[in-house]
């Protein structure tokens, strides 16, 4: 049960903003956000014939409608002097705890381009050992769900089930590469 909304004072993720630019020579405005760019990664474990994904607790999914879980591929924000690949590997870790050997690039693409224009590469990895918990860091609250791939084409379609535009296209991207 959301308590309060407050106006951000001081926030630590995003830097809300107003962008005032010229276009056919009138003057315009916009609200946006600035954010960080982050990595995700469709993770699949071949023991059980099934992808790795993270069901995450969204205060804003609540907020606008009322669904407080979302499914999604393991990610995390680029707030590291490290590479993508090194950050995308960490997530793993903490979110899932479990390790991955290699990791491939699949892509990178721009979401939430109306307000924050930030990039997202993301990844394809297979799971390789079990070395955390997994669950995340400080306030997250992360549950590992292996959906299996026989499921997944319906998983998509499955509006009662939030998941973000991203892991859809990863599922898309799997399923043209891979036959099960």
């Amino acid at each position: 049960m959301i308590k309060r909304i407050e106006n951000l004072q001081n926030p630590r993720f995003i830097e809300p903003v107003r962008i005032v630019y010229e276009r056919d020579g009138k003057e315009l405005s916009w609200e946006a956000v600035r954010a960080h760019d982050s990595v995700a990664v469709l993770l699949y474990d071949p023991t059980k014939r099934s992808f790795v994904l993270v069901k995450q607790f969204r205060p804003a999914l609540y907020m606008q409608q009322g669904l407080a879980y979302s499914y999604e591929l393991c990610a995390g924000i680029v707030d590291k002097e490290k590479s993508l690949e090194q950050i995308a590997i960490e997530e793993v870790a903490e979110e899932t705890g479990y390790k991955v050997d290699a990791i491939q690039k699949i892509t990178s693409f721009y979401t939430s381009v109306g307000f924050a224009g930030s990039r997202q590469t993301l990844y394809y990895a297979e799971v390789s050992e079990r070395i955390g918990s997994g669950g995340g860091i400080e306030d997250e609250k992360i549950e590992v769900v292996f959906l299996p791939i026989e499921k997944a084409r319906d998983f998509m379609f499955d509006e009662s089930k939030p998941k973000t535009p991203g892991l859809l296209f990863a599922f898309c991207w799997w399923f043209e590469r891979f036959s099960y």
